[in-house]
């Protein structure tokens, strides 16, 4: 079985561990109403995705 010969310090296991951040979020601006939505996603606000309407809203009705 692998076992280290000496330990890792803090800042060596800090180092390696820089890269391991979550990315933040993206978001894009629904072509429709401007508000910003997840791509690839329904927008919740005015209920269209890719160019036609999908959900019934209550300010498209």
């Amino acid at each position: 079985m692998a076992v280290p010969k000496k330990k890792v310090s803090q800042s060596r296991r800090n180092m390696r561990r820089a890269h391991h951040a979550l990315a933040p979020a993206a978001y894009h601006e629904c072509p429709n109403c401007g508000e910003l939505k997840r791509p690839h996603r329904l927008c919740g606000h005015c209920g269209h995705y890719d160019g036609r309407e999908v959900v019934a809203t209550t300010e498209s009705a």
